[in-house]
């Protein structure tokens, strides 16, 4: 008995893009400042640096799933049929992320590491609640495509 699964690339960059986010988003970030040595400043600028790369990757995986859903050799009307919309709620929420949390969250990062004073903000929680958002979504996609798979 073999297991098929129409795009083994959607079911890798799905697996993957969930991996990436929790490690960084809800590991990396917080334990960083518990690093012996770590100033508020240092873990702000480690925190830029990695959450813009992980933005880039999270792009990469959201490309890879569209690219081989919509434009490999697997591709007919049935695809389409069968296309899993939730897979739409982390692409906005990267969209969302990339243009607009991202952005003020760096600046703010950047107005405390040259010493400025700050008001508070709902923006980094707004951030934390899009990733969980985005985190169950993928688990609920990931979920999916297995349901999809053919057995022979």
């Amino acid at each position: 008995m073999k297991a098929f699964v129409d795009s083994p690339t959607v079911v890798i960059s799905t697996y993957l893009w969930i991996g990436c986010v929790c490690a960084i988003s809800f590991l990396e970030a917080w334990l960083k400042f518990r690093a012996p040595g770590i100033t508020l400043a240092l873990g702000l600028g480690i925190g830029k640096l990695v959450f813009n790369a992980l933005n880039k990757i999270e792009w990469l995986f959201a490309a890879s799933i569209l690219f081989n859903i919509f434009f490999t050799k697997n591709f007919s009307l049935q695809s389409i049929e069968r296309f899993n919309y939730i897979i739409l709620i982390p692409l906005v929420i990267l969209i969302i992320q990339s243009i607009w949390f991202l952005p003020q969250l760096t600046a703010r990062a950047d107005a405390i590491i040259a010493g400025r004073f700050v008001e508070p903000s709902s923006v980094h929680f707004y951030y934390v609640a899009a990733e969980v958002i985005k985190i169950v979504s993928l688990c609920i996609f990931g979920f999916k495509l297995f349901k999809q798979v053919s057995i022979s």
